[in-house]
């Protein structure tokens, strides 16, 4: 039977510690070689949307599979992008709700790869939102300073709820800073927020004041331009940051001074970052600010290939340049064996998936 999830069911069964765990294992089964991963599509179609000026329809593939989960998972979305602009000018990426009842459509579908079946199609909004929180985290646990205690946040959405409740679990925080450009909505996520994780977090006016004396800095936007003058990053900062440009729609959330002050520097995946021409990344090798050679990947960090922070003053980044199909994998095999003992889901006979024919 393959079984059917959906976003209230994952929730219920998924928590971010058990996230950070499975992305830690997807990460030492990469850097084993023992997963393997597709780099993720982007395709937009080249007309407009005749009822929603200025976006486009967009449809993105990722999928990977892990030996330890036996599993491969394929990612899909079928999207309408485009840009809103924000009060004070700032844009941001925007994807419009288009599907019937003004709702999305995201699925992960798993494939047993010993049998070739289908197991399961999951909706995908909350795996989305942890797998990006926990792999953050996972490069924060390897190249901040155990002793870190202050945070600036950029971002009051979805992204940075996951951030902060994975940065939580693994730094002792005493004070978090909380920046976004609506006043309203940093302060909601401040009020909201503070109970969640049981540390004080203020909403600031300005971004520096997210920045200055913060030993880590993180930026969980959906933003198009830089979040903060890179003059601002001290010795000591790890600095992370989520967004994930693509050839169509160059988007950064850190400026070119902000990457040439950081001695180390990992992101999820090279190749991406060069598929994608990514201007954070592949920007700042053509300008000259890194090289190939200093750039490593998480997978690498994770098995001890890769070098780790080595003194306090270090300047470290994680870039979560791209999201992987195994972390879908990895998420959604630890979802479906908990959906299985809860009891969880609809059934659909596998049959209806199966062909007599070599397709």
């Amino acid at each position: 039977m393959v079984t059917i999830l959906n976003n209230a069911e994952v929730a219920s069964l998924l928590d971010m510690r058990s996230c950070l765990d499975a992305m830690e294992d997807a990460y030492q089964q990469l850097g084993s070689n023992k997963a393997i991963n597709r780099p993720r599509s982007h395709t937009y179609f080249p007309a407009e949307s005749k009822t929603r000026p200025g976006f486009n329809y967009r449809f993105k593939s990722q999928e990977g599979g892990i030996e330890k989960f036996r599993v491969w998972a394929l990612r899909v979305t079928s999207d309408m992008a485009g840009f809103a602009t924000l009060a004070g000018g700032v844009r941001r990426r925007k994807l419009i709700p288009a599907a019937a009842g003004e709702r999305y459509v995201g699925l992960v579908i798993l494939f047993d790869m010993e049998t070739t079946e289908p197991l399961a199609i999951i909706q995908d909004s909350f795996i989305q939102k942890m797998r990006v929180g926990a792999t953050s985290g996972i490069g924060l646990k390897y190249l901040s300073r155990e002793n870190s205690e202050v945070l600036g946040l950029f971002g009051s959405g979805w992204q940075a709820e996951a951030h902060l409740e994975a940065i939580c679990l693994l730094r002792k925080l005493r004070e978090v800073r909380v920046y976004s450009p609506t006043a309203e909505h940093r302060r909601r996520f401040a009020e909201v927020m503070t109970p969640k994780v049981d540390v004080e977090i203020r909403a600031v006016d300005r971004p520096d004041q997210a920045v200055k004396g913060a030993d880590i800095i993180m930026a969980a936007t959906a933003t198009v331009d830089p979040v903060f003058d890179g003059k601002l990053v001290e010795p000591g900062m790890h600095v992370g940051c989520i967004v994930a440009s693509d050839k169509t729609q160059k988007r950064r959330e850190l400026d070119d001074e902000a990457i040439a002050r950081c001695d180390l520097v990992v992101v999820t995946s090279r190749e991406q970052a060069k598929y994608d021409e990514q201007p954070d990344i592949y920007g700042a090798v053509e300008k000259g600010i890194l090289t190939w050679e200093r750039i490593y990947e998480l997978s690498e960090l994770v098995v001890g290939e890769a070098p780790r922070r080595s003194h306090p003053e270090q300047v470290t980044l994680f870039n979560n340049n791209v999201g992987m199909g195994i972390q879908f994998a990895a998420l959604g095999a630890k979802v479906l064996g908990l959906a299985e003992k809860a009891g969880l889901g609809r059934k659909i006979p596998t049959e209806w998936f199966l062909e007599e024919t070599s397709p």
